[in-house]
């Protein structure tokens, strides 16, 4: 019988652990495979990791990582997904706005030959107008800036095969953006449409400042293009400085200096200075990740371990 693996990432998700795993229960039950569940506590401080010790001490088809610290969601998908041993791995995250009743149409593509068969979200409820408009905008400037396609308004709810999980656990960078990883790899790939609940209970760890610092990682991970911006943005500053120059000169020439012009001296000083950080930032971007991936730290330590035992 075919194997298959849900990873669940969790950090602080005590409130909502015990319904989530009984819904995944009940679709796991009805599934035509051995199917485990494999939590990954991501350094919890509440009693996330006390409540999924109870879940492996009641269901023999899970199991669970804890790791040594937060290391963040990114290095807690790669444990779960490096601990696979299964022919497919599904993940989802605990909060329940993904539905686990999902799950069977993404086996169901993945019988049908597919390797990566990802949750594209038709409609995304419980979510501000604003929050809803700068993901549409970052899913469609990373369209724009990335060799790779990353499809839109798709999280990380997907199905993995072994090929993919294969080729994923190969990828050791140290700034990960996992979904321009699964689609990196290639490999057959498809969507499944569904709607996104609200989430229903707990807080979303996702602030703006962290889901600012992601969409960073994801483009300078997959572009280049801030950094050929900053070069074209130099150059077409340069060029208007050259050709505002030498007006002054020309003019200087023809009217004697008359000094003045403070005002507009101020405004091409800070112009310039401006355009220079700016390029000097995007610059520092891409030398910082040099700098992590030079010093090869693992992605991750495992404090703790629970297999799921064999149900037969």
């Amino acid at each position: 019988m075919p194997q298959l693996t849900v990873v669940v990432p969790a950090y602080n998700e005590s409130a909502v652990l015990a319904l989530f795993h009984q819904r995944l229960r009940k679709v796991l039950d009805a599934l035509p495979l051995d199917a485990r569940v494999l939590y990954v506590d991501d350094g919890s401080r509440d009693d996330t990791w006390s409540i999924i010790e109870s879940l492996v001490a009641t269901d023999p088809r899970t199991g669970a990582l804890k790791l040594s610290r937060n290391f963040g969601k990114e290095a807690a998908l790669t444990a779960g997904l490096d601990a696979v041993t299964a022919d497919a791995a599904v993940v989802i995250d605990a909060d329940l706005q993904d539905p686990p009743e999902l799950i069977p149409a993404l086996v169901e593509q993945w019988q049908a030959g597919y390797d990566v068969v990802y949750a594209t979200r038709s409609a995304r409820q419980g979510e501000s107008g604003f929050k809803r408009f700068t993901a549409a905008a970052f899913y469609r400037s990373m369209e724009r800036l990335s060799d790779t396609t990353i499809p839109r308004d798709t999280g990380d709810f997907r199905l993995l095969s072994r090929r993919a999980l294969d080729a994923l656990g190969q990828l050791r960078e140290r700034q990960r953006f996992m979904k321009g990883l699964f689609s990196w790899i290639g490999y057959r790939q498809t969507s499944v449409q569904y709607l996104r609940d609200p989430r229903l209970a707990g807080q979303t760890k996702w602030n703006y400042w962290r889901l600012g610092q992601l969409a960073i990682e994801g483009i300078t991970s997959f572009s280049t293009a801030p950094l050929r911006l900053a070069t074209w943005v130099g150059l077409a500053s340069a060029m208007l400085a050259f050709v505002y120059g030498a007006w002054v000169l020309i003019h200087a020439l023809r009217y004697g200096d008359q000094v003045r012009g403070y005002p507009t001296l101020m405004l091409v000083i800070l112009f310039l200075g401006g355009v220079q950080l700016l390029a000097l930032g995007v610059i520092g971007e891409y030398l910082g990740r040099n700098y992590a991936e030079s010093k090869q730290r693992p992605l991750y330590f495992v404090e703790e371990q629970r297999l799921p035992r064999d149900p037969r």
